[in-house]
């Protein structure tokens, strides 16, 4: 039996992370996976993410890989994913979502970091809640993986950095966290802490096999909350956090529960809204939901996408 190419980046966090789904599919399936790796635009490019036009840039190589038949199928962290359709290829499978939250990395929790503390991350969304949180804060945009941006603390340059504690734990460095954020404090982009995997369209026996590792549960909270991201048409670097869960309500009922927010670059304003449904209505949920965001003057406050130090 052919072994099944799995594309991925190459840094520790996605061969990693890659390496995890390849190794559940072929012990559910039976079929073995080798991990084939792909350097994307956003692997090379020292730009900021925002001006590179988002999160996107690191899921196109990848998706070309597929279409030309050089890998079988990719794994990507879901919240890299833009929102819209891609021509040939099938998000086949969302696998079981880890914990979605972010974390601080550094000496201290948020609130006992000195007065005016240099803070690193490359998110806007990130940026934003931050300062909603404390205005007084220097954000920092940086670049690179988990290692090099952690450095950055050790080494002094900056105070504490916020990374995704899903990824922390993948690659085990949950020891660098100081404290991780409540979505009541600091609400997650959409998909965070899920997997993608995608496909060509056309391999109906390759989508029903990744089907295998598929997570209902995942993917009706991601759905709801990615639709919030297209309805907005913000884009994966815009200041937009959002998170649904699936809970049993009784024993043959679920339901699906969605926050969505919207804040100013600068911390000064945000839209904060809920709704709830089925999970079958998931992207029912999330267009309403994003509806009731625009309508309170959430697109006002996605005007300013770059991030700048204080």
């Amino acid at each position: 039996m052919t072994a099944l190419r799995l594309g991925t980046r190459k840094s520790l966090m996605a061969t990693t992370q890659s390496g995890h789904v390849a190794d559940v599919l072929s012990r559910l399936t039976g079929h073995a996976v080798e991990l084939v790796g792909v350097t994307t635009e956003g692997d090379v490019s020292r730009a900021h993410l925002a001006q590179m036009g988002g999160t996107g840039v690191f899921v196109s190589a990848l998706r070309d890989t597929i279409l030309s038949g050089e890998v079988d199928f990719a794994v990507h962290s879901l919240k890299d994913l833009p929102t819209g359709p891609a021509e040939g290829i099938a998000l086949a499978a969302v696998y079981r979502r880890d914990d979605p939250r972010d974390a601080l990395c550094g000496p201290a929790k948020l609130a006992d970091l000195p007065h005016g503390a240099r803070v690193g991350t490359g998110s806007p969304r990130r940026v934003a809640q931050l300062r909603a949180l404390r205005r007084d804060l220097e954000v920092v945009p940086i670049r690179g993986n988990a290692d090099t941006r952690l450095s950055k603390v050790t080494d002094g340059e900056l105070d504490a950095i916020v990374l995704a504690y899903a990824g922390l734990g993948r690659i085990g460095r949950r020891e660098a966290v100081a404290e991780v954020f409540d979505p009541d404090a600091m609400l997650p982009a959409p998909g965070q802490g899920a997997l993608a995997l995608e496909c060509r369209a056309d391999r109906a026996d390759l989508i029903e096999l990744l089907a295998t590792v598929d997570d209902p549960a995942t993917r009706a909270a991601v759905t709801a909350e990615r639709t919030v991201l297209a309805v907005l048409e913000a884009g994966c670097s815009a200041p937009v956090g959002a998170y649904a869960t699936v809970e049993d309500t009784t024993d043959v009922e679920q339901s699906l529960r969605l926050t969505a927010c919207v804040v100013a670059v600068d911390g000064s304003r945000q839209v904060r809204l809920s709704a709830s449904g089925h999970p079958e209505r998931a992207e029912e949920v999330g267009r309403e939901l994003a509806a009731r965001l625009l309508a309170q003057g959430a697109d006002q406050l996605m005007g300013e996408r770059h991030i700048e130090p204080r």
